[in-house]
C-alpha cells in the first residue's frame, strides 16, 4: 500500500458530490451540489450538461481549497455516474447540441416498441444482455439525432461526439483531448457487445448511430488521461471510472462470485457478481460488473420497483407513524405478520411476475388488524421481493448467493434488515457508509495509480458494517414465503383478467 489520496466525483441524478479518500479507505472530506431537473413534457427528464460540469469544477476547486490535504498528495481523480443518461456535443465548440436526456426519461417508449415490433429484441438481448427499453441509452441518442436540426448531418460528418455522463466529464476535464468511457457504462447503452467487448456495428446500424461519434472503451482502472482544464488547479491522472450501481457492487467489496448487493432507494437495484457472463432471463439483465487488472467481470441485475417507496407511502400518505423509529417499534410489537401481506404493486409488478396491470393490495386482514400489522406487512414486502429476485438469480443463473450487502436509506431499519436475513437464510451486512458508488470508483482509481496493489489490499481495509445472521427456522421461512406467493397470486393480473390459482 502506498500513501496518497484520491479525489472522487460522484455525478448522480439529483446532484454531484466530491470526496477525498485516504489510503486507509477513509473519507476525510466531502461536499455536494444539486443541479436543476428539467421536465419539458410529460415523462420527459433532462439535465443541463454544462451546469453539471460547472458544478463539478466548483466542487473540485472547493475540495482543493478546504480539505486538509496538500495538492501534491492527491494521486488521481475517479468518477462514478448516473448510468444511461446521454449527451451529444459538438467536437469543435464543446457545446451540447441538446440537454442530456436522463435515464428516467420515457420519451422513446413508442420508438422502442417499434424496434420490438420489427423483431430486434432477440438480437439486442443476445449481444448486450439487455432488453430494448427507453431506460437504456441508444434510443435517447437516436432521438437527439432525429429531432435536433442539423444533428444527423453533423454526426455523419464526424463533427459530433456521443457519450454517457462519464464521457462528457472526462472530455471536459482533459480539455477535449480524451473521448472515452468505461466498460460498465458502455454495457448499458444497447450498442456494446458484452461478449467480444466492442461497439457493435450491427446494433449501430439498427439505431442509426455513426460509429465515429462513440468514445473509446477502457477498463475501470485504466488511466484515462490527465486533468487539463485551466480553470482547475488540479493536474492528476483520471482513473477509476464506473457506473454508479456497479460502483456500489465494487464499493461493497463483492469481489467473489455469488456475492450480491442491494441498494435501497425508491426501488432497489440488486446486483450479483457472476464472474463470467451468465445469460439473463425472466426480466433479469446481464451487465459488465467492472473491468479491472486486465479482466472483465460480469453481473446479473434485477430491479425491484417499490421498496423504499412502500415505507414512504405508509409514512406520508397513510400517516401510520410519526417517524421511522416508531415504524420499527410498532412492527416489533407483533410476534409475526398474523397472515397480513402487502403486495406493493403501485406501478405493477416486475420480475419475476411481469404484470404491469396488477394493483397494490393488502391481503389477509381481519377485524383485529391494526396499523402495526400493515406497517409490518409493508416492511416484510420489501424482503419478499428481494427473495423473489435472489431466487430467480439462483434458478436462472446457476448461482448460489453467498452473502448480501445492503445499503441505502431503508437499511437503517434493523427489523427490515433482520427479516431480509431470515427470509433469505443467509448473512446480510448493512453498510454504514452512504458513499458506496464513490468508494467503488475510488478503490478502482487507487488500483490504477498504485495506492493499492491488489483487490486483496482493498479487502483488508477496515469498514464500518453491521452484520445480521439468519435466525428463522427453515420450516417457518418456507411457510411465510409460500404465503407471500399465495398473496401475490391472488391479485396477479394477466391480460386484464385475474389469474386462477
Amino acid at each position: 500500500m502506498n500513501k496518497g489520496y484520491i479525489l472522487g466525483i460522484d455525478q448522480s441524478t439529483s446532484g454531484s458530490k466530491a470526496l477525498i479518500v485516504n489510503s486507509e479507505g477513509q473519507i476525510i472530506y466531502k461536499n455536494s451540489k444539486e443541479h436543476k431537473q428539467y421536465y419539458p413534457s410529460n415523462d420527459w427528464v433532462e439535465h443541463d450538461p454544462i451546469e453539471i460540469y460547472e458544478n463539478i469544477k466548483q466542487l473540485i476547486n472547493e475540495a482543493i481549497d478546504t480539505a486538509p490535504v496538500k495538492i501534491g498528495e492527491i494521486k488521481a481523480l475517479s468518477i462514478t455516474n448516473q448510468r444511461e443518461t446521454v449527451v451529444i456535443w459538438d467536437k469543435d465548440t464543446g457545446e451540447p447540441v441538446y440537454n442530456a436526456i436522463v435515464w428516467q426519461c420515457r420519451r422513446t417508449t413508442k420508438m422502442c416498441e417499434q424496434f420490438k415490433n420489427e423483431g430486434y429484441e432477440d438480437l439486442v438481448k443476445s449481444k448486450t444482455g439487455l432488453t430494448i427499453d427507453p431506460y437504456f441509452s441508444a434510443s435517447k441518442a437516436k432521438w437527439i439525432l432525429d429531432n435536433v436540426e442539423g444533428a444527423k448531418e453533423k454526426a455523419i460528418q464526424g463533427k459530433l461526439l456521443l457519450g454517457t455522463i462519464d464521457s462528457w466529464i472526462i472530455w471536459q476535464l482533459t480539455n477535449g483531448e480524451v473521448h472515452a468511457t468505461d466498460v460498465t457504462n458502455a454495457s448499458r447503452t444497447l450498442l456494446y457487445n458484452i461478449h467480444n467487448l466492442k461497439w457493435d456495428e450491427e446494433l449501430l446500424e439498427v439505431f442509426d448511430i455513426p460509429y465515429a461519434m462513440l468514445p473509446k472503451v477502457k477498463n475501470c482502472d485504466d488511466i484515462y488521461g490527465e486533468t487539463k482544464d485551466h480553470n482547475l488547479s488540479l493536474n492528476v491522472p483520471i482513473s477509476g471510472v464506473i457506473g454508479d450501481s456497479q460502483g456500489a457492487l465494487f464499493g461493497q467489496r463483492c469481489f467473489e462470485k455469488g456475492m450480491a448487493k442491494a441498494t435501497f432507494g425508491t426501488g432497489t437495484s440488486l446486483l450479483v457478481h457472476t464472474d463470467h457472463l451468465v445469460e439473463a432471463n425472466n426480466g433479469l439483465v446481464t451487465s459488465v460488473a467492472w473491468g479491472c487488472q486486465g479482466k472483465v467481470n460480469y453481473a446479473l441485475e434485477g430491479i425491484i420497483r417499490a421498496t423504499g417507496d412502500v415505507i414512504n407511502w405508509l409514512y406520508k400518505d397513510l400517516e401510520l407513524f410519526k417517524d421511522f423509529d416508531e415504524a420499527e417499534e410498532l412492527a416489533k410489537t407483533l410476534p409475526n405478520n398474523q397472515g397480513v401481506y402487502l403486495v406493493p404493486a403501485f406501478v405493477g409488478l416486475g420480475a419475476p411476475y411481469w404484470s404491469p396491470n396488477t394493483k397494490a393490495a393488502i391481503i389477509g386482514m381481519s377485524r383485529a388488524t391494526g396499523k402495526a400489522h400493515i406497517i409490518r406487512a409493508g416492511l416484510e414486502s420489501i424482503a419478499y421481493q428481494v427473495k423473489d429476485i435472489i431466487q430467480l438469480m439462483e434458478e436462472k443463473g446457476g448461482l448460489k448467493i453467498k452473502t448480501l450487502q445492503v445499503d441505502g436509506g431503508a437499511t437503517s431499519n434493523q427489523f427490515l434488515v433482520q427479516f431480509i436475513a431470515d427470509i433469505l437464510g443467509i448473512n446480510v451486512t448493512a453498510s454504514n457508509t452512504a458513499e458506496l458508488s464513490s468508494m467503488g470508483s475510488v478503490y478502482l482509481g487507487g488500483l490504477g495509480v498504485g495506492i493499492w496493489d491488489s483487490i486483496d489490499d482493498i479487502s483488508e481495509l477496515s469498514q464500518s458494517n453491521k452484520s445480521y445472521l439468519a435466525e428463522m427456522s427453515e420450516e417457518v421461512r418456507l411457510k411465510f414465503y409460500q404465503q407471500w406467493k399465495e398473496a401475490v397470486n391472488s391479485v396477479l393480473v394477466e391480460d386484464n383478467t385475474v389469474m386462477s390459482h
